[in-house]
């Protein structure tokens, strides 16, 4: 009996609480404010950001277990810092916005998560090809001096995971680094043109060919009057710190440098796009900052609907003969709106002909579309880079500012002939997605790269010498015999030749230099190539070293390490360590197959 009296008085209790819940429910939902009430109208983007903090918080989850792990990489990691303490300046292998310091011996760390899945997005590349200067000795193509696949590759190994050989570009990583090429002697002629041969470090009987552009230097007080519009994702994606937080700092730097004659606009979109800051006189920095700072994240994105909103705000405050350029920050994912490729790199190559450039700047991992970022870039004669701390949006946005910002040659190709007579095949080491057709190169409505006051460009081939047996291909049975060319000019191995516009003129200028035979038989280059060899070979290691025979990440390391030089800011010594840590990832990844 005081069983059953005890059972009816829990019961009793239980609906007596559940009653006051539902109550407690209902009055909250009468008291919802109107702010709450418009949440609901925004719960899709709500929703979108629920589930990617819900995508981070598994991510973590998974992070944490494979920290677990990491026992052995880590113990392997140590083995090779007590062999080999590496100096740099600073510590450009963190998200860190401090100031460079002074050269300090720091330990490599160990990689967090070689396991991350992503759905990043990037073009395919095709190994270089090797020619037959008998079959084809002309070699034609665009300049490039995007440096965005390199600093994207260094995000990846600090983030303890080997990249796609699709994300590296060797261009890009070789045009990362500055060169000592000799200046224009004057700006009737925007850049300088420099050779150098050494032999090559990871072939016997064959030599590297060094051409190297050097852009005249423009101080960035020296620059004329600039309109920039900055057009930022604050779609959901772009949530994270190394995304729409690292966005606002790296633009407050750029904006700081700007002066009273410069004008700063502020376009974002995500589900639907707006103008938070009208074109304004870049000295009012307090209004700029604070425009930036007030940037959220949530909802979906419609880049499309950014980017035309961003060039009417170009077009209202257009400077004639100034620099007018829309400068896109985003993770590149695309999904909503005129998300068709081809319509935006129609509207950008319209608007690149009335004056206005576009460039993009890369943020973030995990839904990166570097291949819509780069194509945008290149079509709007702007740049492209990423973006993975401060210390590098310093680089490109204060450092290398006038290169960024300010065009000095338009259209710029490159076509080597070899004289058949002296070199017997050749191979150009990257610039695969930037090949031309032979008639492009005086075709000037065939559009090419730009270079940028200051820039420096670098192209390497790899070479064989007629009579050296240093050829990858066999010759051919009934192929033109060379020795019978009684006409060959035996003294030129090579006829280099540059097509340009300057920026105010339709009409390309040729430029012509020859390459010695006797300067690639004598094959005495400096560090400058000897660096540029080393920074190729790393790249080309990243791809799985098709056409490296015995090299090593060893000996890409050692080849950087003595042809380093002064290095300034650190950038040489971050790379010997960037090749330690894919060596140490590379073999771990072995080890783990076996």
């Amino acid at each position: 009996m005081n069983t059953d009296k005890t059972n009816m008085k829990q019961k009793s209790q239980k609906f007596k609480y559940g009653l006051v819940a539902s109550l407690v429910i209902i009055s909250l939902g009468a008291c919802q404010s109107p702010r709450d009430q418009e949440s609901d109208v925004a719960k899709p983007y709500a929703d979108e950001s629920k589930r990617l903090k819900a995508e981070q918080i598994s991510q973590d989850k998974k992070q944490r277990q494979q920290a677990q792990n990491q026992t052995v990489l880590r113990k392997e990691l140590r083995e090779v810092n007590e062999a080999e303490m590496i100096m740099v300046t600073g510590s450009r292998l963190k998200a860190s916005d401090v100031a460079y310091t002074q050269p300090q011996k720091v330990m490599m760390p160990a990689p967090r998560n070689p396991n991350v899945v992503n759905r990043e997005q990037y073009q395919e590349i095709e190994p270089s090809d090797v020619f037959s200067t008998l079959e084809q000795p002309v070699s034609t193509f665009s300049i490039d001096v995007d440096t965005g696949s390199y600093s994207n590759v260094r995000r990846m190994l600090n983030d303890g995971y080997f990249p796609p050989s699709n994300a590296v570009r060797l261009e890009e990583f070789v045009n990362y680094f500055n060169y000592d090429y000799p200046a224009p002697d004057s700006k009737d002629m925007p850049f300088s043109v420099s050779t150098e041969v050494m032999d090559a470090p990871w072939k016997d009987k064959a030599k590297l060919v060094q051409i190297g552009i050097k852009g005249y230097e423009k101080v960035s007080t020296d620059l004329p009057p600039s309109n920039l519009v900055f057009l930022v994702d604050v779609s959901g994606s772009m949530q994270s710190q190394d995304k729409l937080g690292l966005v606002k700092k790296a633009l407050k730097l750029l904006a700081k440098g700007s002066r009273e004659e410069d004008k700063i606009s502020l376009v974002v979109y995500a589900g639907a796009s707006g103008v938070v800051l009208e074109p304004t006189a870049a000295n009012n920095r307090v209004k700029i900052e604070q425009a930036l700072d007030s940037l959220t994240a949530g909802g979906s994105t419609n880049g499309g609907a950014g980017i035309e909103l961003a060039y009417k705000m170009a077009e209202k405050a257009f400077i004639k003969d100034g620099i007018n350029r829309v400068i896109l920050a985003t993770d590149g994912d695309f999904n909503v709106g005129t998300v068709n490729r081809e319509q935006l790199i129609d509207m950008i190559e319209r608007k690149r002909k009335t004056g206005i450039s576009f460039s993009a700047l890369g943020f973030g991992s995990g839904n990166y579309n570097e291949h819509l970022m780069e194509q945008l870039a290149d079509k709007g004669n702007g740049n492209y880079g990423y973006i993975d701390n401060l210390l590098e949006a310093k680089k490109l946005l204060v450092d290398q500012r006038a290169g960024t910002l300010m065009t000095i040659a338009r259209d710029v190709k490159i076509q080597v002939e070899f004289n058949p007579a002296v070199v017997s095949e050749y191979r150009l080491l990257g610039y695969q997605n930037r090949m031309l057709e032979r008639e492009d190169f005086n075709n000037d409505k065939v559009d090419a790269g730009e270079i940028g006051a200051g820039h420096t460009v670098t192209a390497l081939y790899e070479i064989v010498l007629q009579d050296s047996e240093g050829e990858r291909m066999e010759p051919l049975r009934y192929g033109q015999n060379h020795k019978q060319q009684e006409s060959a000019k035996l003294e030129e191995a090579a006829m280099i030749s540059l097509r340009y516009k300057l920026p105010d003129e339709s009409k390309s200028t040729l430029y012509r230099d020859y390459l010695a035979t006797a300067q690639v038989r004598a094959a005495k280059g400096g560090d400058n190539i000897r660096f540029a060899a080393s920074v190729a070979s790393f790249a080309e290691l990243l791809r799985g070293g098709q056409f490296l025979g015995d090299w090593s990440w060893d000996d890409a390391k050692r080849l950087a390490q003595q042809s380093k030089g002064a290095d300034t800011n650190g950038y040489r010594g971050e790379l010997v360590q960037l090749v330690g840590m894919a060596q140490v990832l590379d073999e771990q990844s072995v080890a783990g197959s076996r």
